[in-house]
């Protein structure tokens, strides 16, 4: 699916859903801001328009295209026989947290941003991108006038996307720590592990990312006005709060491993001195019963006048009854 959007330098709205044989001609009218979106498009528009309409460098087009393992950004300046005019090309990460499955899902989001054009390009449908373009038509804030003003937009969309998925993260780390005390058995136990996955990948993403803002925050780019530097910057700031705090999720998650470590060799501990005392106790018995369990030649009670199995069973009672009452006083039972 393609949208496209025609803006003036006043933020006005030209046309949508353009003809995509129109917009070359839009492209070249310095009077126009073009945003074009594709979003799950199919080879053929695809290379219409990222090659045949804005000859974008190849390279960028197949990292488009293709997923990129972390996000980039690259700045193309137009040698010899290029066709196409300056651009940033800079790929992106959104991401959503599913508490029901525990996993991260992470969405590419590729930006070709030049003096009068800005081209995203993501497979699957973003809350972020749809956000924008409602602000875009309603003119909030003159966020449609240029190009660059519409990437920071999507930019803080993005980063804002990530607070609802860390409030779904932090309710999970909070209901571990709790089962950790509670329960722990192997399910917490994988649980915890899985968080503790999810927030390294999370950590993953937000890093490189950092890295990427930062370069828009030094102004290293023309194509970002100077006078919206301190925007993107506020983003970063964001992303880096966003990092703190998912690093703080990471220690907590590794305080609760070592709870649940603790209360598993407790409750182990706990077991083998229940096993221990179970032991000790019966000893006395089982050294009766194994003296008389021996072959004798003349057996005791017999010569004692049958009185030797009350002597045996007393001995017996009085030994486990004094084993029980030392382990009292000692405080062990």
């Amino acid at each position: 699916m393609v949208r496209s959007f025609a803006f003036t330098t006043e933020g006005k709205l030209h046309s949508k859903d353009i003809e995509l044989f129109l917009m070359p001609t839009l492209l070249a009218d310095t009077k126009l801001f073009l945003w074009v979106d594709l979003e799950d498009p199919t080879p053929q528009e695809t290379d219409f328009l990222l090659k045949n309409v804005f000859h974008f460098h190849p390279l960028s087009i197949e990292d488009s295209v293709t997923e990129s393992p972390s996000p980039k950004v690259e700045e193309y300046q137009p040698k010899e026989k290029d066709k196409f005019s300056p651009y940033l090309f800079m790929v992106i990460h959104a991401v959503d947290y599913s508490r029901k499955d525990g996993v991260f899902a992470t969405s590419e989001l590729s930006f070709y941003l030049g003096k009068n054009f800005l081209v995203t390009y993501h497979h699957k449908p973003l809350r972020p991108v749809e956000l924008a373009a409602e602000m875009c038509l309603r003119n909030t804030a003159d966020i449609a006038t240029e190009p660059d003003r519409v990437a920071h937009t999507l930019l803080d969309l993005i980063v804002e996307n990530y607070k609802p998925a860390l409030d779904e993260l932090a309710m999970e780390v909070a209901e571990v720590e709790q089962r950790a005390l509670a329960d722990p058995g192997k399910e917490t136990l994988n649980t915890i592990l899985q968080i503790k996955k999810e927030v390294l990948q999370l950590r993953q993403i937000i890093g490189p990312q950092k890295e990427v803002l930062s370069r828009f925050v030094r102004g290293e780019f023309k194509l970002v006005r100077s006078h919206l530097i301190p925007y993107y910057r506020d983003v970063y700031d964001g992303l880096y709060n966003i990092g703190e705090l998912a690093a703080r999720y990471a220690e907590s998650l590794t305080g609760v491993l070592q709870v649940y470590l603790n209360m598993s060799s407790n409750k182990t501990g706990e077991i083998v001195k229940l096993l221990t005392v179970f032991t000790v106790i019966t000893t006395p018995m089982m050294l009766v019963g194994t003296w008389y369990g021996m072959n004798f030649r003349n057996m005791p009670e017999i010569a004692s006048g049958k009185t030797g199995y009350l002597v045996a069973l007393a001995v017996t009672a009085a030994s486990t009854l004094g084993t029980i009452v030392y382990f009292k006083i000692k405080k062990w039972l």
